[in-house]
């Protein structure tokens, strides 16, 4: 008897499959690779999205190139009827940002979808099963936010250039993944100095010294 071997689908989706016994039983949030204008953005994201009790929240971008994109189409009250995956006539110029929030049925449905003409597992696919069950709410991210795209050399140099002047300007790291768990009292001052020496002498390991050092 002979067995062949199918290569396990690839994609977004297959992280609740990967991490399914972690998720299972409560919400979760799921972050692609994305820049932003500050961590901001991801606290008051979490924010709205923490207010819904059950169902799926994620966020959509005006950008000049929805085609790029998987993209949000709306009603004339503004609320979402549709999601494509890089649709050659986009019904919007808002884009799905890489953060999803879904309540504890992410895990089934992600586990029910089959493989795209690409051979990945959508998280479009999922949002799309979201939206046909009344689950899906997509929040419109205004002027007030900024979100790069780095899937090309010009916009990750775009993105590189504006994360490096605000930082700078500011003073602040965007989206430090050890300070962002700290303000939101995840972990302790403890936590994050152990976090902060693991990292050696960098520029960025002194940042995140300086903060567990600062009372």
């Amino acid at each position: 008897m002979s067995y062949a071997v199918q290569p396990r689908p690839e994609g977004l989706a297959q992280a609740f499959i990967i991490g399914a016994d972690f998720v299972r039983g409560g919400p979760s949030a799921l972050i692609w690779v994305t820049t932003s204008s500050s961590d901001t953005v991801y606290r008051s994201c979490w924010s709205i999205a923490a207010a819904r009790a059950t169902g799926a929240t994620v966020f959509a971008y005006h950008v000049s190139d929805p085609e790029r994109y998987g993209v949000v189409g709306f009603d004339e009250t503004g609320r979402a009827t549709s999601i494509e995956e890089k649709p050659k006539v986009p019904k919007s110029e808002f884009a799905v940002t890489g953060l999803y929030f879904y309540d504890e049925k992410v895990v089934d449905i992600a586990a029910s979808i089959r493989p795209s003409a690409r051979g990945e597992l959508e998280i479009t696919d999922v949002n799309r099963a979201c939206l046909a069950h009344g689950l899906l709410t997509v929040e419109q991210m205004g002027r007030g936010f900024a979100w790069l795209d780095t899937g090309t050399p010009d916009s990750l140099l775009a993105a590189a250039e504006f994360v490096a002047t605000l930082e700078k300007r500011q003073g602040f790291r965007i989206a430090c993944p050890e300070e962002i768990p700290f303000k939101q009292r995840f972990i302790v001052r403890s936590q994050l100095q152990k976090l902060g020496m693991a990292l050696g002498n960098s520029e960025y390991a002194k940042y995140v010294q300086a903060l567990a050092n600062t009372p």
